[in-house]
């Protein structure tokens, strides 16, 4: 009774997850993630009500143990390494900050991207010859590129616009890395990757995977509410770019 009560309450948890992140239209679809994780401590807690759950063959249940077990493995070590980033914060005098781009609407950068833009107009501002290549296209729910936004949110705050190169072609972190890189001396520049917390693992292997030598991550905040799905939704992009070859 005890196990069916904490499964009803975890899949309370997700569906009300779920519906928060829904609500702001933020990260696509992956609000769909947590609808589905309902469902699934839902689905446990019905086996556990009817007592399915040991009317299945043994060899089944040790498997799906093992594959969950395995799973939870898996997802703490990435966790732990996307952690380690959290307090990146570069080096002084950098020759480029790659600014990675996220959702730009009508008004103006998300909340994630503003976090982004900040912390490279506090980069920019302390290191006066270090350009800036802010990274991203537009996407189908976007009013004009993410490159063209994060030049507008930047030159409003007085960075000049001769030490910004937009890069408006890319679609995902990935191309963000790939298509910047066309600016730099791989071999040579110093860069440093400018994202919130949760992705500077990612940005900062993708880069050099992409065969920039010396580069560094600059950690900016995130909204501690999110956070969970940021973190969730990161350790998919890893396990993706890992199975593309994009990371090693």
């Amino acid at each position: 009774m005890k196990k069916m009560i904490i499964f009803i309450l975890c899949s309370l948890l997700c569906f009300g997850y779920c519906a928060l992140i829904f609500s702001i239209h933020s990260g696509g679809r992956f609000y769909m993630f947590w609808g589905l994780a309902g469902l699934f401590f839902t689905g446990l807690a019905v086996m556990i009500h009817f007592n399915w759950w040991s009317r299945i063959p043994a060899g089944f249940r040790y498997t799906a143990v093992g594959i969950l077990v395995t799973s939870v493995i898996i997802f703490v070590a990435v966790e732990a390494c996307i952690i380690s980033s959290f307090g990146a914060k570069g080096e002084s005098n950098l020759d480029y900050i790659i600014v990675l781009g996220a959702q730009v609407k009508e008004n103006g950068p998300s909340a994630a991207l503003k976090f982004r833009l900040d912390e490279a107009y506090d980069y920019l501002i302390e290191n006066e010859n270090t350009l800036c290549i802010v990274s991203g296209g537009q996407g189908y729910n976007e009013p004009r590129s993410e490159a063209q936004g994060m030049y507008d949110y930047l030159t409003e705050r007085g960075i000049e616009g001769k030490r910004i190169i937009m890069e408006d072609k890319s679609t995902d972190t990935s191309e963000n890395i790939a298509y910047s890189a066309v600016f730099l001396d791989k071999e040579n520049d110093r860069v440093g990757i400018v994202t919130n917390n949760f992705h500077v693992f990612r940005g900062v292997h993708l880069a050099r995977h992409q065969g920039i030598k010396n580069v560094c991550g600059i950690s900016a905040d995130s909204n501690i509410i999110f956070q969970l799905n940021n973190m969730v939704r990161e350790f998919f992009g890893i396990i993706k770019d890992l199975v593309f070859g994009n990371l090693i």
